[in-house]
């Protein structure tokens, strides 16, 4: 049954990469010996996201997503990127465990790709799962940079063991395009579980808060956008997910935001979730509708059966009604797509994990206290961890690991807003989400809520700088970034 899916992304990426790479300057490395098993082409090229809207945006191969790229777990694999822009370009490879010569960030010294330059890379794909590949640079206030382009696309590393108990596999990328500035934003806040909030960490944000508005400064920049995407696609465009009854679909999901929270549901059908940022979950979970941070990912198997044809979209009717959804088409059914809101329901990290045995004991705790000053950076918010802003001039590193060791990250969000937290080169266990101990679940990105307080574990076990940040793109710009150095 698994191998309608495969074949179609063996399909799609030989369709991508059958094509010689573009003309253009070359790194010696990438000129010399056999050719590279993939091709990457950074470019702004013009992207149709619906019939008569057009949009120009950074690319890889000129489409948006960028190309799936299914890589085979443990095989070595070697890429050409080549960029054809004008400024230096990262390309990170997201929930991998890469060394910092490749993963595409310069805070760990990763080389960039030059300007009409090229550069070869080369490494073992692991772990197994939903990874993904975006650009890793400063964006600042510059709106056509970073992650506001549509330089983001899916990888797919497929298991040595797959038992591939599913009919259809359909990978969907979510991204917006068009932003713009505002001094305020209505994104949900509440969805999280549980709701409870510390005292302390509201008490202290508040009051910060409340001083910088009473100077008269005015609320931080914050990024709205125009037109919302699956697949580069906004909603009544493209082709639709076409089903037949009783179906088992496996939907990969990715959300490829540079800075928004983003919900999904599909009217009269259930998702269980099998992993989460790739990785299997203790047990499957069924739940009514997903919600993903920025750089999330989730695979989660629907059982085919309510026919009809719907939309599978966002919660938020602003949001969808600007695009961010698409068609899901059952055999031998006709007549306009139907949506029907889904009651609303919470996200409960522990409710995916084993509440009742205890993750083990680390070897050593590391505080970490997340602040916002308000506007305080020609009108950006700025973002501290333990009171420091992150500097691309300096670097230093915060936090010192050794090998083999377990740490523990007590992390204590004093502000309102939610936080995607990523870990580059590792992943990491959730052990208590806002006073709920749980075990188990292991990703690379988690949302922490609003003056709350969440923990994780991992194992310092791929040595090198590693960076960790907020994923949303202006607070990760300013100042919410930290480096971790194996000693």
């Amino acid at each position: 049954m698994k191998a309608a899916g495969a074949l179609a992304g063996g399909s799609l990426l030989s369709q991508t990469f059958g094509c010689k790479p573009a003309a253009g300057p070359q790194a010696p490395e990438a000129a010399a010996g056999a050719a590279a098993d993939y091709t990457l082409t950074i470019a702004v090229k013009p992207v149709e996201l619906a019939p008569n809207h057009i949009v120009s945006t950074t690319t890889y191969n000129g489409q948006v997503p960028g190309p799936l790229l299914r890589f085979k777990e443990g095989r070595p694999v070697t890429i050409d990127i080549h960029n054809q822009t004008d400024t230096p370009e990262q390309l990170h490879w997201h929930g991998q465990f890469v060394s910092t010569d490749v993963d595409g960030a310069a805070e760990e010294g990763t080389p960039f790709i030059p300007p009409h330059g090229s550069r070869r890379i080369a490494f073992t794909p692991r772990p197994s799962g939903l990874r993904f590949y975006h650009t890793h640079v400063h964006a600042g206030a510059d709106l056509n940079a970073g992650q506001y382009t549509g330089q983001v696309g899916p990888v797919y590393i497929e298991p040595k063991n797959d038992a591939g108990l599913y009919d259809h596999e359909v990978f969907l990328t979510l991204k917006e395009f068009e932003p713009t500035y505002s001094r305020g934003g209505d994104m949900a806040m509440d969805f999280l579980a549980p709701a409870a909030t510390l005292k302390e960490l509201k008490e202290s944000g508040e009051g910060a808060m409340n001083a910088s508005l009473a100077r008269g400064m005015p609320h931080g920049f914050e990024v709205g956008y125009g037109s919302f995407t699956i697949n580069g696609r906004m909603l009544g465009s493209g082709e639709p997910i076409r089903v037949k009854q009783g179906q088992r679909v496996l939907f990969h999901v990715l959300n490829g935001s540079a800075t928004e929270i983003r919900s999904l549901a599909l009217p009269g059908h259930v998702f269980t979730v099998l992993a989460m940022d790739g990785n299997p979950l203790p047990q499957p979970v069924t739940v009514p509708g997903l919600w993903l941070g920025t750089a999330e990912r989730i695979s989660a198997m629907v059982e085919m059966n309510h026919p009809g044809i719907w939309i599978l979209g966002d919660t938020a009717d602003d949001d969808r009604q600007h695009g961010m959804g698409t068609v899901v088409e059952y055999a031998d059914q006709k007549g306009k797509p139907q949506w029907v809101a889904p009651q609303k329901f919470s996200w409960d990290y522990a409710h995916f994990g084993n509440r009742e045995s205890p993750a083990a004991k680390p070897d050593q705790l590391f505080e970490m206290r997340f602040a916002k000053e308000n506007a305080a950076a020609e009108g950006f918010n700025r973002w501290t961890i333990n009171d420091v802003a992150f500097s691309e001039d300096r670097m230093h590193p915060m936090f010192r690991l050794e090998q083999g060791k377990r740490y523990r990250l007590r992390m204590r969000n004093a502000s309102d807003d939610i936080h995607p937290i990523h870990l580059h080169r590792h992943s990491f266990e959730l052990t208590r989400v806002a006073g709920q101990a749980t075990s188990g679940v292991r990703k690379d990105v988690v949302m922490v809520g609003g003056y709350q307080e969440m923990e994780i574990d991992f194992v310092a076990d791929n040595p090198g700088l590693t960076l960790f940040h907020c994923h949303q793109q202006l607070h990760m710009d300013f100042g919410f970034m930290a480096l971790f150095e194996y000693v």
